[in-house]
Formats: structure tokens, sequence, C-alpha cells
């Protein structure tokens, strides 16, 4: 099945178009001179996560979990790339931090089984729970009425 080519393909199942990410340049903070009080290089990708048809629910879901304080009330994804000079270097980082963040969205949880602890496990338990009474019965000091 041929791709359009403005999407992003970040899993064999999920594309997203471009048109639903949204770039702005901002001046990045940090070293680096005269270059970092001329030069919006630093790129901030937003992500309306809440309303985007190319992800599933359940990702969805998941993605808003794992975003924590990146996301707003309204559902937007918001990253900040400003570790490098260039402009495109930076936006091609917030791109990879959005990939990142939704193919770990993609794994879906496994389910937990119930286990019961097996007879022996049990056995070994109250053995070292009786053992460890024993330990502490023997610290403490011996009483008048106790000795016989």
């Amino acid at each position: 099945m041929p791709q359009p080519h403005n999407t992003f393909q970040i899993t064999p199942s999920i594309a997203i178009n471009e048109d639903e990410i949204q770039f702005t340049f901002i001046r990045a903070s940090g070293p680096g001179g005269q270059h970092v009080n001329k030069i919006a290089s630093a790129a901030q990708l937003r992500f309306d996560v809440r309303h985007s048809p190319s992800l599933p629910d359940d990702v969805k879901s998941r993605l808003i979990h794992l975003a924590g304080k990146r996301i707003n009330k309204e559902g937007v994804l918001i990253l900040v790339a400003r570790n490098h000079r260039s402009q495109y270097k930076n936006r091609q980082e917030a791109l990879k931090k959005l990939a990142d963040l939704i193919i770990k969205a993609s794994d879906k949880p496994k389910k937990r089984i119930k286990t019961k602890p097996s007879l022996v496990s049990k056995q070994r338990r109250l053995q070292a729970k009786k053992h460890r009474a024993e330990i502490k019965r023997h610290r403490q000091s011996v009483r008048p009425d106790r000795l016989h």
C-alpha cells in the first residue's frame, strides 16, 4: 500500500499526517554567544493527541499517560528540542522524540496472571517467621517469674 508523501511513518501500522504536526521555532537558552541571541533555532513541536485521526484510541490514552507534563489540558503534546545549533537538526530531534513516545505508547502492557504461592514457599515463610521470633525471644531479659 503506497504511502502519501506527507506522512511521518512511525511503526508499520501507525503513520501520522505531517499536517497534524505544527512547528514553531524559538530562541534557545544557554551558551552560544551572539548566535543564540539572534537565531530562533530551538524547535517546539505541537501534536494534538486527543483529536488525531492517525492514532488508535488505546495508543492515544497510553500516550497521554506517558507524556505527563508535556501534554496540556486540551490534549496537545508539546515537545521542545534545543540541543543543536541548527533548526533542521532540532526539528529532526523533536520528530524523533515524538516517534519514540508513540512507539512506547503502542506497546500493549502484558496482562498480569495471578499466581498462588506454592505450599513449600508458604512453609518456608512460616519457618523464617518462627526463626526470627525465636531470635527476638532470646534477646529479652529474663524475668525472675520465667526462670522455671
